[in-house]
């Protein structure tokens, strides 16, 4: 099990599996495979902001209650300035909502974290990460999306590096401690190429859960990035 803190932080490179890619037949099971991750990535679709339903509070309640690892939400829906506090009262530790559905994002931000969860912000691949830039003291976490949000299993886009290169570069300008993270294509050979720009956490579904052993799948990637990190 990975080190954390007694905020549940862990330091260094993060693996967070995808639910999404799990089998939800088995979920007791699946998660429990993912013991050596470091969250388990929750894909939160209401099929409104991104054509595609997933689930909501209860599922995630249930997710919460038999995960091994910290829960790190995140919600592709309308309105999280009302939806996204549920998920912190669940014990989720961090809720990630995307900047496009926001309508206050530096107040749900401080909210989520006065209920003790980290909170994230998510960039769909067309917006410019330039408009974070204001906000990196008020989140623990930003999502860079490598692929466009809705669907597993789609194509890692290189295309995304240079604007991870940019938030990265900011973050190191204005020394920030916030959380890198990149969702979307993530294997043994994109992985390095999201460290190379500055990712530090990482979503990766098939990759872990498509594995024989997951364990040992969420250690190779861990150590890819680490080698490719700077």
């Amino acid at each position: 099990m990975p080190l954390r803190d007694e905020n549940g932080r862990t330091g260094g490179i993060r693996i967070n599996p995808s639910i999404l890619a799990a089998d939800f037949a088995n979920i007791q099971t699946e998660l429990s495979r993912i013991a050596a991750s470091d969250f388990v990535h929750v894909d939160v679709m209401d099929n409104h902001f991104v054509p595609n339903l997933t689930f909501g509070p209860q599922m995630v309640e249930r997710i919460q209650a038999t995960s091994p690892v910290p829960l790190d939400v995140h919600l592709m829906i309308d309105d999280p300035d009302q939806w996204a506090p549920a998920y912190a009262e669940l014990g989720a530790a961090s809720v990630t909502f995307h900047l496009e559905a926001a309508t206050e994002p530096i107040a749900l931000a401080r909210r989520l974290r006065a209920m003790g969860a980290r909170a994230g912000i998510a960039v769909k691949p067309a917006t410019a990460v330039e408009t974070l830039f204001g906000m990196l003291d008020e989140v623990d976490q930003v999502l860079v999306m490598t692929v466009e949000p809705g669907f597993g299993g789609q194509s890692f886009m290189p295309e995304m590096m240079p604007k991870l290169r940019r938030l990265a570069d900011e973050a190191r300008r204005r020394g920030s401690a916030v959380w890198l993270q990149v969702d979307g294509g993530i294997g043994e050979s994109t992985i390095a190429q999201a460290a190379e720009a500055g990712a530090d956490t990482f979503v990766a579904g098939s990759a872990v859960f498509g594995a024989g052993d997951p364990d040992n799948a969420i250690a190779g990637l861990r150590m890819t990035a680490a080698r490719h990190s700077h």
